[in-house]
């Protein structure tokens, strides 16, 4: 997986938006104003990639105790962020895509109901 196919993956998901609210290296994905991942540009040019993404919590022990390429999220609330390293080779694309549909529908998940309805 390379940054477009991720970018590419995120955009194309309801009603999400990409911001630098951080810096300008940090790039996030949003869905109605509310973070579902996020990624350093640099660190994707240095070819150390990871992409920080919710998960439920015992979801991510569980992947946490299968995958070392799968780790507590980076400057992130460890028990519902996991750090996904993309660079390593171990995660298949599809294990990956998978990950980044489980962050945006838990951040969809705790949204009010008004704004669940707005994305149907």
């Amino acid at each position: 997986m390379n940054i477009e196919d991720y970018r590419n993956y995120c955009m194309q998901k309801k009603a999400v938006s990409e911001h630098f609210p951080f810096d300008q290296d940090t790039l996030v994905f949003k869905v109605l104003g509310k973070m579902f991942a996020l990624a350093s540009l640099k660190k994707w040019e240095e070819g150390e990639a990871f992409i920080n993404l919710k998960c439920d919590p015992e979801y991510a022990q569980e992947l946490r105790a299968d995958y070392e390429s799968i780790k507590p999220g980076y400057h992130m609330h460890k028990q519902q962020w996991n750090s996904v390293y993309i660079h390593s080779g171990e995660l298949q694309p599809k294990l990956i895509y998978e990950l980044i549909d489980h962050s945006y529908d838990m951040v969809v998940k705790g949204m009010t109901k008004k704004m669940r309805e707005s994305l149907l």
